[in-house]
């Protein structure tokens, strides 16, 4: 995931996202901890997505704080 496509969408979008990349997460720690977990990399990324989408979030508050 690209942080330009997240830029281009909306601050809903992004919370729709943010809380489909948490469950995500969360069934990867449950596959893990089963011992089903066949790429370990797709947790690092899942990871790294769910920050990219929280610093996208913020950034867009702060434009709209700033503009007001």
């Amino acid at each position: 995931m690209k942080a330009q496509e997240l830029k281009d969408k909306t601050p809903d979008q992004l919370k729709d996202q943010l809380l489909a990349l948490k469950k995500e997460a969360f069934n990867l720690r449950f596959q893990q901890a089963t011992g089903q977990l066949e790429s370990t990399a797709r947790m690092r990324a899942v990871r790294r997505d769910v920050a990219r989408v929280k610093t996208i979030l913020n950034q867009k508050a702060a434009e709209a704080a700033a503009s007001n």
